[in-house]
């Protein structure tokens, strides 16, 4: 849909608050690229709420932890910064949700696939059509980046093979 039309969207509501622009948010520790603190913490105590979760207080409230060594001492990555990982039973949590999106992503597209078929294939089709030539750019962008690099070796390696000594006047012993 273009943004300028001023059609009313056939699409249910909760498709087109997906497709609606938000503000950026400050850093935070993203699970599945969404924030930590920012949604799926809120997200997951509004559902404890409801009664449709039964995740722990103290997951939710400290959903980022330290992990530890066999021994129970402080993991550290190579780099010197402590280990962090959120807790398994909120990152399991997480991970149905992010399941459940999908699928219904997916519920929506066979939908529309079958509901409006003639039109979902002209949209493919005009997407196949105006990526073709982005992609063939892409493709002889690669080939002439190759190309010219494949010539700087050349050229450095016949620059090479010509010795400084091969330029000295030989000298009879």
């Amino acid at each position: 849909m273009d943004k300028n039309s001023t059609t009313q969207s056939k699409s249910p509501s909760y498709v087109s608050a997906l497709l609606m622009p938000r503000a950026q948010a400050a850093s935070d520790k993203r699970v599945w690229s969404v924030p930590l603190a920012g949604v799926w913490v809120p997200f997951f105590v509004a559902t404890n709420t409801a009664g449709e979760t039964d995740i722990a207080p103290d997951v939710l409230g400290a959903p980022i932890r330290l992990q530890r060594n066999q021994d129970g001492t402080p993991k550290f990555s190579k780099n010197g910064k402590p280990v962090l990982r959120t807790v398994k039973e909120l990152s399991d949590q997480i991970r149905l949700v992010r399941e459940n999106f999908v699928f219904g992503l997916m519920s929506y597209t066979a939908n529309i696939q079958k509901t409006m078929n003639a039109e979902y294939k002209a949209q493919v089709n005009a997407a196949e059509i105006a990526g073709t030539p982005i992609i063939k750019g892409d493709g002889d962008a690669v080939v002439a980046y190759l190309e010219q690099v494949k010539e700087q070796a050349q050229e450095k390696v016949e620059h090479s093979a010509t010795p400084a000594d091969a330029e000295k006047e030989l000298v009879p012993a």
